[in-house]
């Protein structure tokens, strides 16, 4: 598979006071909160940049909360887009449709508060790809922090409880319905909370 047919998205928000991880906020502050997020993000592009030789992909960056001039400033090697309006599922579904409109064979999509994200994560993905349309990896809050595709289904994002703890249960049970094969990759924790700091300090 070529370099053109393989992207990976990393879905984020701009690292600034308000602006991001509400939750972590909470217990934190904003401007610690943003500080957790910015370094995050630094964490996720570095491994989009190395991903995108060794894998032989495309990576993006679509970004929410700044404009193109700021998204530029944290990845200067990953090209940029905007998240645009709506909810995370049309946000990324609109991720998902530009991707098949480019001719892409797999798209991946994943978020920015993983600090185990590793660059065999995403080969995993894809190698998982080959062998079934879905692929997703498991977050210890319920949700996902990884969800690929091979094939454009607009529907698997529509009407999900994004924030709950049955995010991937709900994605699972559309999927089945969709008759949508899947196949899961290791359980990451996202860090969302201040205990999800823990492991990270």
């Amino acid at each position: 598979m070529n370099h053109s047919q393989r992207l990976v998205v990393l879905m984020a928000r701009w690292p600034a006071p308000g602006r991001c991880k509400s939750r972590l906020a909470a217990d934190l502050g904003a401007v610690r909160a943003a500080a957790v997020q910015q370094r995050l993000l630094r964490h996720s592009v570095t491994v989009l940049e190395q991903v995108s030789g060794s894998l032989a992909c495309q990576t993006r960056l679509a970004l929410a909360g700044a404009g193109p001039r700021a998204g530029r400033r944290l990845a200067s090697g990953v090209s940029l887009v905007l998240q645009g309006g709506g909810g995370l599922g049309t946000r990324m579904q609109r991720q998902f449709a530009a991707g098949f409109a480019q001719r892409c064979r797999q798209v991946v999509l994943i978020g920015s508060d993983l600090p185990a994200l590793d660059s065999v994560d995403l080969a995993d993905a894809f190698a998982a790809l080959e062998q079934a349309p879905l692929v997703l990896g498991p977050a210890n809050d319920g949700g996902y922090w990884l969800v690929g595709l091979s094939q454009p289904s607009p529907s698997l994002f529509a009407g999900i409880p994004w924030g709950s703890e049955r995010v991937l249960a709900h994605t699972l049970t559309r999927a089945r319905g969709l008759q949508l094969p899947w196949l899961l990759l290791r359980q990451q924790a996202d860090l969302d909370r201040l205990a999800d700091l823990d492991p990270w300090r």
